[in-house]
């Protein structure tokens, strides 16, 4: 019993040491309003490169061999959190976040045909944190919370749902950062 709360111990802190070097830059955004359950952020115009699917075909290795240096430069480029998934028609797509320094006149092209870099412009996110494992299960029910306090304050809902999601595979799940978010209207 003792062995196994050291092995426990050690590998506790040995991820979440891990995972704190892992940090990552973030998309940026003002916070303009904050409750126990949501909070409404102000997002810039950010531009991101995306993937679109029906199933589930490496969308996020498409992606990271596209930051990885599979774009017409050869460029490298650093990983930015979070990485969002958003459901259209029955489509899955998949988005990372470009660092700051790039705009539509210094990024990259992409050499694979199913990947592309879009502006996403600014506007008003609903969104509420949550921890654990970013499963569907987990994504739906904090959803569900979010979407219902929204129209509990005749919030509109101008978007369709976006799972955000900030740590690599190896942290815990009690200590990840996910989000369920909303695009709304917000004045």
């Amino acid at each position: 019993m003792k062995k196994k709360l050291v092995i426990i111990l050690i590998y506790t802190l040995f991820i979440s040491s891990y995972s704190k070097v892992m940090a990552y830059d973030e998309a940026k955004y003002d916070v303009v309003k904050k409750n126990e359950i949501y909070e409404i952020r102000k997002y810039s115009d950010r531009l991101v490169i995306q993937t679109t699917s029906k199933d589930d075909d490496n969308s996020f290795q498409k992606l990271f061999g596209y930051i990885s240096g599979q774009n017409d430069k050869n460029e490298k480029i650093k990983m930015t959190t979070p990485v969002t998934q958003i459901m259209k028609k029955d489509k899955m797509i998949i988005q990372f976040f470009l660092p700051t320094k790039f705009n539509k006149d210094n990024t990259p092209n992409p050499t694979r045909s199913d990947i592309e870099i879009i502006n996403i412009e600014e506007g008003f996110y609903a969104v509420t944190q949550y921890s654990g494992r970013a499963s569907d299960k987990n994504f739906a029910k904090h959803k569900k919370i979010l979407k219902n306090a929204l129209l509990d304050k005749n919030i509109s809902i101008i978007g369709p749902e976006i799972r955000a999601t900030y740590d690599n595979p190896f942290t815990l799940p009690m200590l990840r950062k996910n989000e369920a978010m909303f695009k709304i209207n917000w004045n």
